[in-house]
């Protein structure tokens, strides 16, 4: 046996587009599905559906999501970036949700960005938590009201038709699927050869009951939709949907089944505690706060090197105030600062303003 290793990381956090992805392994036993197809078979809609996916991300090349992607920068400190790296290799090979925590402008979120830029695994799916949040919603929609009207709607112009034969054909149709969405979480499960991103955004701020409604999904890997499932039963044939991509998908059954678990992407800003049934599903990463070499490589990364330089006393000020007990702030404030600079707006009072504490503690000054 060879005494090198290979590099079982996936992920290495450093922005190469190199297709590690498909380097994979299968599931474990234990986190692969009832329906899941060993080995897989994709069939024509799953392909072309996976290549509409890759065009999106093509078509928006300058986006601020692929901006996020591309300049997100990992901690300098190789002990804490090693951290990060291997959580997120680790919620990879296990199938399983990284919940990630840390205060308010450590890369939470744009860790999600750099993973689906980094693997090339197609637009992120965002799904921002409020406490009116549920499952059925990140799940699908149905406009159950509209199918309803435009029923009615085909049914008047065909009763008129009836009495005026030269009548031209209605384009009308109540075609269940176009009264159908899939949210993101649904999106995220639908059967693709690869995982999908899905960002779950502050998920601290849901209703108490959500994390355990996620259990049977994160689990299972699988959903019904009711009114699909009763049609099914009735009539086999696919039905075409709405996704969170924009796109369209066939499905069978009623059913969506996964067969790649998606990597899921939960933030949290350490605001509450969760089910030890939640947390036992999930593996937890924590976001230090960036040092100030690691605030140079941000700000080198979004506006260069030469502006970079010219702002170093600004950077160090605010790791100096950011790093006080009772002051929060967020990294965007930085940068909000130094581009103000670049313009030569500049003043005590301004940056003041940019870098007012999030926290309630500090006064504003």
């Amino acid at each position: 046996m060879s005494s090198e290793k290979q590099d079982w990381r996936i992920f290495r956090g450093d922005r190469k587009q190199l297709g590690r992805i498909k380097s994979l392994p299968p599931a474990p036993p234990w986190r692969q599905f009832r329906h899941t197809i060993d080995p897989p078979k994709w069939d024509e809609r799953t392909i072309n559906y996976w290549k509409q996916l890759q065009n999106i991300v093509r078509d928006r090349k300058s986006s601020r999501d692929e901006m996020r992607g591309r300049n997100f920068c990992l901690p300098e400190d190789s002990q804490q970036r090693n951290k990060i790296i291997d959580a997120v290799n680790a919620a990879l090979y296990l199938r399983r949700p990284l919940l990630v925590t840390g205060k308010p402008g450590t890369g939470k979120t744009s860790l999600a960005y750099a993973v689906a830029y980094e693997l090339q695994l197609g637009p992120v799916l965002k799904w921002p938590i409020t406490t009116r949040s549920t499952l059925e919603e990140g799940l699908y929609q149905y406009d159950a009201l509209g199918r309803l009207q435009a029923i009615q709607q085909e049914n008047a112009i065909q009763q008129e038709r009836v009495k005026t034969p030269s009548l031209e054909p209605s384009e009308t149709s109540n075609d269940i699927g176009e009264f159908i969405r899939l949210g993101p979480l649904g999106t995220a499960f639908l059967p693709v050869p690869y995982p999908r991103v899905l960002l779950i955004d502050e998920i601290d701020k849901s209703d108490i009951n959500l994390p355990n409604d996620l259990l049977n999904l994160l689990e299972e890997g699988e959903f019904e939709i009711p009114v699909l499932k009763r049609l099914a039963n009735r009539d086999s044939t696919p039905v075409e949907v709405g996704t969170a991509d924009g796109l369209k998908f066939r499905l069978e059954g009623g059913k969506v089944l996964c067969q790649s678990f998606p990597m899921i992407v939960m933030t949290s800003n350490d605001e509450r505690d969760f089910p030890p049934a939640f947390l036992r599903r999930c593996l937890q990463v924590k976001m230090p706060n960036p040092t100030e070499e690691d605030l140079s490589t941000i700000v080198k990364a979004y506006l260069g090197e030469e502006i970079t330089q010219q702002v170093r006393d600004l950077i160090s000020e605010f790791a100096r105030k950011r790093d006080r007990e009772t002051v929060s702030l967020a990294t965007d404030q930085l940068l909000n600062a130094v581009f103000m600079r670049t313009h030569n707006a500049e003043t005590e009072d301004l940056k003041n303003l940019l870098f007012t504490s999030l926290s309630n503690m500090e006064p504003n000054r």
